[in-house]
């Protein structure tokens, strides 16, 4: 699995509920794009319609040796998911304040995949305190790291 993109900001705005695996439906040249990092998922989200998942502002840059004139860098791309996850996915969402963030693209087999996560939204004490915790964390790793040598 050879990691493309990572939404970090999902993590620190949203606590992730559950996650899936999904394909992605891509032109070809948006996959040369993929290829060279040229992925931004700042800002995006998944949207369900009509019983398909689409996903909302995913940057994918133009790349650079295609001949295109109309690129839209954040049209609408579908996501591949069984007919099971996908009824799971409106259910879910279905509950007040869940929505569907997208977590990372990744290629895996030579396939871009996304992983999306089913989140709640943090509030602002749940921020700090996630915050507060890293560095706890990191402080207690550094000391072990320090009495051991």
């Amino acid at each position: 699995m050879t990691l493309i993109a990572q939404n970090k900001k999902a993590h620190h705005d949203y606590e992730i509920l559950e996650k899936f695996e999904t394909g992605i439906v891509l032109r070809g040249y948006e996959m040369k794009a993929l290829r060279q990092n040229l992925v931004n998922l700042k800002g995006s989200y998944v949207s369900l319609k009509e019983g398909e998942v689409w996903t909302q502002n995913v940057h994918i840059g133009a790349y650079k040796h295609a001949a295109i004139t109309d690129y839209d860098p954040i049209r609408k791309r579908k996501l591949l998911l069984t007919k099971r996850e996908i009824a799971k996915l409106t259910s879910l969402v279905d509950q007040k304040g869940i929505t569907i963030v997208p977590l990372d693209i990744h290629l895996k087999n030579n396939f871009a995949k996304m992983t999306i996560g089913v989140c709640r939204g943090k509030k602002l004490h749940d921020k700090r305190s996630s915050l507060k915790q890293k560095a706890a964390k990191k402080e207690i790793d550094q000391a072990l790291k320090n009495f051991n040598h």
